[in-house]
């Protein structure tokens, strides 16, 4: 199984619970599974990164296009797969349009043309006002799971060093 890693998995990672200064082990844990074939962005999650202009975006900088993958033909072909779901929903014309110009609508594309299981903190949600990852695999019949059923599933470690 391989995962696709929303922005704010990233940015709360960094904000919160593994924060880079004291728990360099998750983010050597991610790019070690990038280097396994198992663990992934898109182009477009990376740019909103960036935007941030902090220790998390020097991070994703050096991370390059093996970790942040740009488009391909598959891709853009599940755009409309998407696009075509989203639209047959009865979302606000809003939500619709903020939904296709932000990197979720991307995302998903991508987890659809790989078969990639998509890694957010995004809950579902009944709301009209703004789609919702998890909503939208449901719909496509894509896996979605949260952070921490990734690190779980991967049985993922983080163990301090022994004292001194």
């Amino acid at each position: 199984m391989s995962y696709l890693l929303d922005a704010n998995v990233f940015i709360q990672a960094k904000n919160l619970h593994y924060g880079m200064d004291f728990c360099p082990a998750f983010w050597d844990w991610m790019i070690a599974n990038n280097d396994k074939q198992k663990v992934f962005s898109i182009e477009k999650v990376g740019d909103e990164i960036d935007a941030g202009n902090d220790d998390l975006a020097k991070w994703a900088d050096q991370r390059g296009p093996d970790f942040f993958l740009k488009p391909d033909s598959s891709m853009l072909l599940a755009l409309e797969k998407v696009s075509t779901w989203v639209t047959a929903q009865n979302y606000d014309p809003a939500a619709v349009n903020t939904f296709f110009q932000v990197a979720d609508y991307y995302l998903v594309a991508f987890a659809v043309a790989h078969k990639h299981t998509i890694v957010t903190h995004e809950i579902a949600s009944p709301s009209t006002k703004k789609i919702k990852i998890p909503n939208v695999c449901i719909g496509l019949d894509i896996k979605c799971v949260t952070p921490y059923e990734m690190l779980r599933k991967e049985r993922a470690r983080f163990i301090l060093g022994a004292r001194k």
